[in-house]
């Protein structure tokens, strides 16, 4: 038995004591033990390595004081698994083989799905037994939309233009990587529940940057089907950033909750969803920045903004790195004081 399951009865829909808290990206980039293992290992032995794993997952859990454990990893291992070469260059970020030919599409490799994430059950059953039961797992992967981007322009981008061209020049291409994507992401998926991971998040973090006609077209329904696959196990939460068009039909696919960015407002949010629908966010990251006492007033009142029950506590996207350990805390403090 998990001893804080607050976040898993929020998840369920069951009134609870206070909102549960954690934020995304909460392993590493911003804490100090963090930037320690940084300079002595490569991004993946990082991610690949139980024990550091296990250290890096948990330290958010020991030092902040969040209700969740989110596993330390990264959207692109699909396309790792997948047999693209993916590179995390300091400063730059990720730098992909491409795939976007016939040829290099018809490449993208299912087959080896299983064998690349070997690696997974034991840094997944480490980190449990790192927690002691003390918090939910979160196991995640990034929506088939998201992977595509990174895929087809071979590194981050504001716009992702290329991606965006790909899927208007040669549809029917992309949807056959959409699928392989898709598919690799289920089997994924299904290795973190069987390993232990307590609840999974789909992270569309390219999604607002669709028109809703290509976003019903190219993310919505690989995120269905995802969702399908897996939300009888544990709970499911989509976090589509910024496709603010989409929550009602997002809320249809039968996810448990639904992430909001900063750019939604939960009023906005709870109009087109309903009092019942479980809301995850979404205080804008860079409000971290400023000093705790400022921190706590916006935790306090974006958590107000949700009318109380049905809410986890988090940002509206990943923490920054150059957020203080003083700032995470006040926001964290803040939702745990927060009584229903």
């Amino acid at each position: 038995m998990i001893k804080n399951d607050l976040f898993l009865r929020t998840l369920h829909g069951e009134s609870t004591e206070r909102p549960p808290v954690w934020f995304m990206r909460q392993a590493g980039r911003y804490l100090p033990d963090y930037m320690v293992l940084k300079e002595k290992y490569s991004f993946f032995e990082r991610v690949q390595n139980p024990d550091l794993a296990r250290k890096i997952t948990v330290m958010p859990i020991d030092q902040v004081g969040v209700d969740a454990a989110i596993l330390f990893s990264d959207i692109l291992v699909i396309a790792q698994s997948l047999g693209l070469q993916v590179d995390m260059i300091p400063e730059k970020g990720p730098v992909l083989q491409t795939a976007t030919t016939e040829a290099e599409v018809a490449a993208l490799n299912l087959e080896n799905t299983y064998e690349f994430f070997r690696y997974a059950t034991p840094a997944i059953e480490a980190v449990k037994e790192g927690l002691e039961n003390r918090v939910p797992l979160i196991g995640f992967a990034g929506s088939p939309w998201t992977l595509l981007c990174y895929i087809v322009q071979g590194q981050g981008s504001k716009d992702f233009g290329e991606a965006k061209k790909f899927i208007l020049n040669v549809p029917e291409r992309a949807k056959v990587m959409l699928e392989k994507i898709t598919e690799a992401t289920i089997r994924y998926l299904e290795i973190q529940i069987d390993a232990g991971c307590d609840v999974v998040q789909i992270f569309d973090s390219w999604g607002g940057i669709l028109s809703p006609t290509m976003y019903y077209e190219f993310s919505l329904p690989y995120m269905e089907r995802i969702t399908k696959a897996v939300k009888d196990r544990v709970p499911v939460i989509l976090f589509a950033k910024g496709a603010w068009y989409a929550l009602d039909k997002l809320n249809a696919t039968g996810a448990s909750a639904l992430g909001l960015s900063w750019t939604t407002s939960p009023e906005y949010a709870r109009k087109i969803c309903g009092p019942k629908t479980i809301f995850q966010g979404n205080l804008d990251p860079a409000t971290l920045l400023a000093s705790p006492d400022v921190v706590a007033k916006a935790t306090k009142k974006m958590i107000d903004s949700f009318g109380g029950q049905n809410h986890v506590v988090n940002l509206g996207h990943g923490v920054l790195p150059t957020t203080r350990v003083e700032s995470a805390k006040a926001f964290v403090e803040t939702a745990k004081a927060y009584p229903y």
